[in-house]
């Protein structure tokens, strides 16, 4: 059963816009979101008077002080005023989560056409800001002074997962050259170079360890970003083909570490078991994936939480080829959060426009050959707010 056949109406992505990602110093909050939502509208091929509804993902965590950035998006054209705007906030999964917010608005009834936004702006402050900002975002550490950030929090899953099924030094860095291997293909990504495995497995000055067993490789960057898409109940006769939501999952676990096995992430399963059930689909009927890749550690889970791989094995999805761009299951082309940078809500719009341009095309040279059906999974904290979609191309 497709979302579809369940509520009995269509979700469809029809337009969407994008920025570039990484250190944008000429661009503000408010000229980001602009720019896609601007974007978004044009290619959807509709007027921003007929935009029922807005929501915003960002995260901030006191990252700047404009904190009420919803109405931001009203900017682009005077025919959005009095439009009801809301801001969204789960964390890093921050812009699935105002994805999901639009698609209830759309079953709902209450909107036909909806105007989902994710923004951030992180690389103006400080190391100490940022790093104090994300530990909001855990229940163990927030407001507590650290030396590695959520980059330690991590690690520790990384040790974890180590004394249960052996090191993992390796295969992290090999995820990590993979990704970076995808993101030259993207321009929107943040680091465009080709690393390599050796560089990114072995520890150097150009390569430290940041919190062991975690490198600066294993790590996503602070970065700038938005992206932005339009969310119609019908076609609107946009510049691409639309994209249909056939199905999504949502599901939160326990807020403190003690409660949660640290190397199971065990709601991020279920949020893909949801969301694979609403679209009538197995893991096997999937093109691609973008999945959130924060740490090299967070894509070995999600091999296993999404069920390619069996607990403790998630390194066969490597070892055979299967998540490679050639692969059975292509995941992250588009370089994922560790190449295409993470601007923390921005990332989870960016994974749905990335996922819908494969679905329709025109993903230039990151295109794969005629991919149908593709999964977003965004999350926020350490496996806390999970969020899948999955996509069909129409």
């Amino acid at each position: 059963m497709s979302l579809k056949e369940q509520f009995g109406k269509d979700v469809l992505i029809t337009g969407w816009g994008h920025s570039r990602f990484g250190k944008l110093t000429e661009e503000t909050l408010e000229s980001l979101i602009v720019q896609v939502a601007t974007e978004a509208i044009s290619t959807a091929g509709i007027e921003p008077g007929q935009i029922d509804e807005v929501y915003v993902g960002q995260f901030n965590s006191g990252m700047m002080p404009l904190a009420f950035p919803s109405s931001l998006a009203l900017q682009v054209s005077p025919d959005l005023a009095n439009v009801p705007a809301t801001r969204v906030e789960n964390a890093c999964a921050s812009g699935s989560a105002a994805f999901q917010q639009g698609t209830k608005s759309l079953l709902a009834g209450t909107a036909k056409t909806v105007l989902v936004i994710g923004a951030e702006k992180m690389t103006h402050a400080g190391a100490d800001v940022v790093g104090a900002g994300l530990l909001g975002a855990d229940y163990d550490m927030a407001g507590k002074p650290s030396t590695t950030g959520f980059t330690g929090l991590f690690a520790e899953v990384a040790k974890h997962y180590e004394k249960r099924y052996g090191p993992v030094s390796d295969v992290l860095g090999t995820i990590a050259a993979k990704n970076h291997r995808n993101g030259v293909d993207n321009p929107y990504a943040q680091l465009r170079k080709d690393l390599g495995e050796e560089f990114c497995q072995t520890v150097s000055d150009k390569n430290p360890m940041v919190a062991d067993p975690l490198r600066r490789t294993d790590c996503s960057p602070v970065s700038d970003g938005a992206a932005a898409v339009v969310l119609s109940r019908s076609a609107t006769g946009g510049t691409n083909p639309a994209v249909r939501l056939a199905g999504f999952g949502h599901a939160n676990d326990f807020f403190p570490a003690a409660r949660r096995d640290p190397t199971a992430f065990e709601a991020t399963r279920v949020s893909w078991q949801r969301a694979l059930a609403m679209a009538g689909v197995g893991i096997h009927d999937l093109d691609l994936a973008e999945v959130h890749d924060c740490f090299t550690i967070a894509e070995l889970l999600m091999y296993e939480a999404m069920g390619l791989a069996e607990p403790g094995q998630g390194a066969r999805a490597l070892e055979e080829g299967w998540v490679f761009k050639d692969g059975k299951l292509p995941v992250n082309v588009s370089g994922g959060l560790k190449s295409k940078g993470h601007p923390v809500g921005a990332t989870g719009v960016s994974q749905h426009v990335l996922a819908a341009m494969q679905l329709t095309g025109t993903a230039g040279d990151m295109q794969l050959a005629a991919p149908r059906r593709a999964a977003v999974q965004n999350m926020g904290g350490v496996g806390i707010a999970n969020y899948v979609s999955i996509l069909e191309a129409v």
